[in-house]
């Protein structure tokens, strides 16, 4: 429903009202509108992102485009499409006229009306990017993904919206299809989501689309030559080209007299939903993991009236990735909410119900709950005989060392534009615009991943953004108050800019990551 206190801009407006340049909110038919003036055009568009509804008039403006402030999802504000993940899909357009100097909104676009005419995939990929298309070459007869994460979905996904009619598959180990992973240790795992909230696609989108999607399948090999693979239980699959998404696997760890019905980890909808179930009548839970992931399950748990007690071998919660003072400000959050912590410790021994750490400590305990880290699923690419570095090694255009085979997500280590080092990393917008790229160059895009890593976690009423990537630093400047929850944490090595880290600043984040997607690293 509109917001009626805002201007209804099918009455009208003066063009020389709209400031340039800038985005205004408004409503057009009862719907939220934002309105923005370019000298003298003006573009009608959608108020809330595809993703997460955020606010797009509180967002940033980058040429012909306009970037959410919650995760990065970047639109077209003249033909509504989505350009970047994390959202898939289209923001509605409204056409606008203009009679003297006054300017109305009139009928929402249609998908067809608020896009420019057709044109070839890899054409319309360069043109958006600023590149020469490439030659024009047939496009694989075929395309298989091999796995059902985040990468795999938004490949198959740009495929059908780059207009790709060859057949494509997607084969995933996991019983659920393709989901919203961040979800499942935040929201859904508190119990403020509901189950309808998780799967990223409906059920009907996959045969609407002609996308095959196997579950509970595993592709066991690969022969590269013959361009066929695998699976545990079906027949050998033929490949025009192929995708490699296979994720990351939790570390597990070796608890001695641990129950497996004691011990759990989180990587799927299926384990989420098991935490939960074992989380309904337990009172006391021992998160083992001071990491992004643990401390959101920690905070879940809390959500949901738990005693939690976390463990963890660091001194300081996420030392190496945030600084101490983040770090810091991050345990003292959780004790807040009543977490306990058990730094440089780990368990060593569970009986029962009591957990026994490494310094004598004895904790009371229903059940355990394991996040200590991940390890990317490299053993099919290894085995096929494909280059690999701590990752699958791949080029600026995402394709690993064998023509037409590309990679994406966790798995990938690519070359980072901005530092000249190779990269890996474990984010799942990053898996996602990977997944896009790789398909846009399967149809002969020839594009570079350039994008800037992103992810977000989220602590009770608290929400850090995290832009870059920081293996190391030198330098940490802070700006602002990490109490006030008004900051920007940036991290630099020899001067040059790597990542930021901010509370309450989305604007300063999303212009920072215009800053360093061109380039400007001081």
């Amino acid at each position: 429903m509109a917001d009626t206190a805002k201007p209804d801009f099918t009455r009208g407006v003066a063009l020389q009202a709209l400031p340039e340049g800038r985005m205004v909110a408004g409503t057009a038919a009862d719907e939220d509108i934002v309105v923005l003036r370019r000298g003298e055009t003006v573009f009608a568009f959608g108020a809330y992102c595809t993703h997460y509804h955020g606010s797009l008039a509180e967002g940033l403006v980058d040429g012909d485009s306009v970037r959410c402030p919650l995760h990065h999802a970047c639109f077209s504000i003249r033909t509504g499409e989505a350009l970047r993940a994390p959202a898939l899909d289209a923001i509605p357009c409204w056409r606008v006229e203009r009679q003297g100097n006054t300017v109305f909104v009139r009928e929402k676009l249609g998908a067809k009306d608020g896009k420019a005419p057709p044109v070839p995939a890899a054409a319309a990929t360069a043109a958006r990017h600023g590149r020469t298309a490439p030659a024009p070459g047939s496009p694989p007869q075929s395309v298989v993904i091999v796995g059902g994460g985040a990468a795999g979905l938004a490949a198959a996904d740009m495929l059908r919206r780059e207009g790709y009619d060859g057949a494509v598959t997607m084969i995933s180990a996991d019983s659920s299809p393709p989901c919203d992973r961040p979800n499942l240790s935040k929201d859904f795992l508190a119990g403020t989501a509901p189950d309808e909230w998780i799967p990223l696609r409906s059920a009907d989108y996959y045969p609407q689309q002609r996308i095959e999607l196997l579950l509970d399948s595993r592709v066991t090999s690969l022969d590269l030559e013959r361009r066929r693979l695998r699976t545990d239980n079906g027949p050998e699959r033929p490949f025009g080209a192929l995708l490699l998404a296979t994720g990351a696997d939790p570390v597990r760890l070796e608890i001695p007299g641990a129950a497996d019905s004691q011990v759990f980890y989180l990587r799927s909808f299926a384990d989420s939903r098991a935490i939960i179930a074992q989380a309904t009548g337990a009172k006391r839970v021992v998160v083992i993991g001071a990491s992004f992931i643990g401390l959101e399950v920690a905070a879940s748990m809390r959500e949901r009236g738990l005693e939690v007690h976390v463990v963890g071998p660091e001194t300081v919660p996420m030392l190496h990735t945030l600084g101490a003072e983040a770090g810091k400000f991050i345990q003292q959050l959780h004790e807040s909410h009543g977490v306990q912590f058990h730094l440089g410790t780990t368990v060593q021994q569970v009986s029962g119900t009591r957990v026994t750490l490494s310094d004598a400590t004895s904790i009371s305990a229903d059940f355990l709950i394991v996040g200590v880290g991940v390890r990317p699923s490299i053993g099919l690419a290894t085995e096929a005989g494909l280059a690999t570095d701590r990752g699958v090694a791949v080029s600026e255009f995402l394709q690993t060392s064998a023509p037409g085979i590309y990679a994406a997500g966790d798995i990938a280590r690519w070359p980072d534009a901005r530092t000249g080092e190779r990269i890996r990393v474990e984010h799942w917008v990053v898996a996602q615009r990977q997944g896009q790229v790789a398909a846009r160059n399967m149809l002969g895009a020839g594009e570079k991943f350039t994008a800037v890593p992103y992810f977000w976690c989220h602590y009770y009423d608290a929400e850090i953004r995290y832009l870059g990537h920081a293996a190391s630093w030198d330098e940490v400047r802070i700006e602002g108050s990490l109490a006030a929850r008004d900051c920007a944490i940036t991290y630099l090595r020899s001067g040059q800019r790597l990542a930021i880290a901010t509370l309450g600043r989305d604007l300063e984040n999303l212009r920072t990551e215009v800053e360093l997607e061109a380039g400007r690293l001081q």
